[in-house]
């Protein structure tokens, strides 16, 4: 029986065999995360926004894996895990160095490959705001554990990221965070100039008034009101 492990997790497993590809997927549903394919990686340059980890074998038909790792890595921060028959140190560093962020031969077992998982995924973890479960400032109501948010009782779709950027200002209503500081925070080492920026635009359309997130010239954000 597998054991219990972190929560179920949306991970993109990319093999260019597909019986090896297949097994680890069924295996990946034992232990209650949803799986999703891809063969090639062009296929995985495509699909790799809508998950929240990669497992990526070097072999595969159309591009060479460290290839489609630097390819991810350039435009998202999501985990990735090289699974892979290379076993030599300098594939290893050159995977290390294309952006993953763990790198495991096979053939490995099963419960060393879920250990990986849940200690990359709870490092890329971004820290969640200390203040209480529920965080209130005017109309804007934010339910932390549901990750609900209402402004004046009309429910807001928002993405995993800009709800973590939200609880963050929230979270220190009356102070300037740097941007540094979201940007860590939020999306964890690697991140671009830009990535806070975009969110805060989306965010502040989403909540319905500019008002909301204040710039701070030179400085960084804070929480304000509409």
């Amino acid at each position: 029986m597998a054991a219990a492990g972190p929560a179920g997790r949306r991970i993109l497993v990319v093999d260019g065999d597909p019986d090896t590809g297949e097994s680890l997927m069924a295996q990946l549903r034992r232990y209650g995360h949803e799986p999703v394919g891809a063969k090639q990686g062009g296929a995985a340059l495509r699909a790799h926004q809508d998950t929240e980890m990669v497992l990526l074998d070097l072999e595969l038909p159309d591009l060479d894996g460290l290839e489609v790792c630097r390819g991810i890595r350039a435009v998202s921060h999501v985990p990735i895990i090289i699974v892979t028959g290379r076993e030599s140190e300098l594939d290893c560093v050159l995977g290390l160095q294309a952006g993953a962020d763990d790198y495991v031969t096979k053939p490995y077992g099963m419960r060393e490959l879920m250990a990986r998982i849940e200690a990359v995924l709870r490092r890329a973890r971004p820290q969640q705001p200390a203040a209480g479960r529920h965080l209130r400032h005017g109309r804007l109501h934010i339910d932390v554990a549901s990750r609900r948010v209402t402004v004046g009782g009309t429910e807001v779709a928002l993405t995993r990221k800009e709800f973590d950027l939200l609880c963050q200002l929230a979270s220190h209503p009356d102070t300037v965070i740097p941007r540094k500081q979201l940007l860590q925070r939020v999306w964890g080492d690697s991140w671009s100039r830009r990535t806070v920026d975009t969110h805060v635009s989306s965010l502040r359309g989403k909540l319905g008034g500019s008002g909301w997130v204040v710039t701070v010239r030179g400085v960084g954000f804070k929480l304000g009101h509409a």
